[in-house]
């Protein structure tokens, strides 16, 4: 049973052990995403963007050595696991569940990219389904980036039009407007996780919560609660 969904981005600049003294600057976000993800319930489903499509269950753990420090994760509670490769998206899933709910098991479902729009919606579509089959209370975790040209110092470089676009973006997630993100772009980073979310909801949810948005390195990062 869908319970709530908590909307993040796919960041590592969330980890302060990543971005050192630089951490300060992010702990609005920072604070946002521990109190969206604090309202799921214990179990979470958790849907991302990677090369390819996969899945990771909550017995997977991981580290961040591949950004600089070695900061382990688990994606559920107990021993941990022998580290595996897992994508970012499952890494910062597995960072939230061990701040905001260290009780919580999570399992990853990440989409190529390359999924065209129909695709991702029949994926949300299909993952409604499984939900709604369970009497279990479910969260899910989305975990997707917006642009990444939305100033000089940006990773993407600077598009000036892709300021109006993230600002498409952010108004659609804050009011929870799925035909918009059924639209998308594909320069927007998590365009598929987030046309999957409007599949998993459609026509919509019942309420839309914003809690942050915000660019502070030239990536549209998005916080919302949405209730179905």
């Amino acid at each position: 049973m869908l319970s709530a969904i908590a909307i993040v981005p796919a960041t590592p600049v969330l980890v302060p052990e990543l971005v050192g003294a630089a951490a300060a600057e992010t702990g609005e976000l920072r604070g946002a995403v521990i109190a969206a993800a604090s309202a799921l319930p214990p179990r979470w489903l958790a849907i991302g963007i990677s090369p390819d499509d996969a899945e990771f269950g909550s017995d997977s753990a991981g580290t961040f050595a591949g950004y600089g420090v070695d900061v382990p994760v688990a994606l559920g509670p107990g021993p941990a696991a022998d580290p595996a490769e897992l994508p970012l998206c499952a890494l910062i899933a597995g960072w939230i569940r061990g701040r905001a709910q260290p009780q919580a098991r999570v399992d990853v479902h990440t989409y190529a990219a390359s999924n065209p729009v129909g695709e991702a919606l029949d994926r949300g579509r299909a993952l409604r389904a499984r939900l709604d089959a369970s009497s279990e209370p479910v969260g899910v975790l989305v975990v997707a980036d917006g642009l990444h040209t939305l100033a000089p110092s940006a990773p993407g470089g600077h598009l000036p039009e892709s300021v109006a676009t993230q600002q498409d973006l952010d108004d659609a997630l804050a009011t929870g407007d799925v035909a918009a993100l059924a639209e998308l772009p594909e320069p927007v980073l998590g365009r598929v996780a987030y046309q999957v979310l409007a599949g998993l909801v459609w026509p919509g949810p019942g309420s839309a919560r914003e809690l942050y948005r915000g660019a502070p390195y030239g990536v549209g990062y998005f916080v919302g609660e949405w209730l179905p």
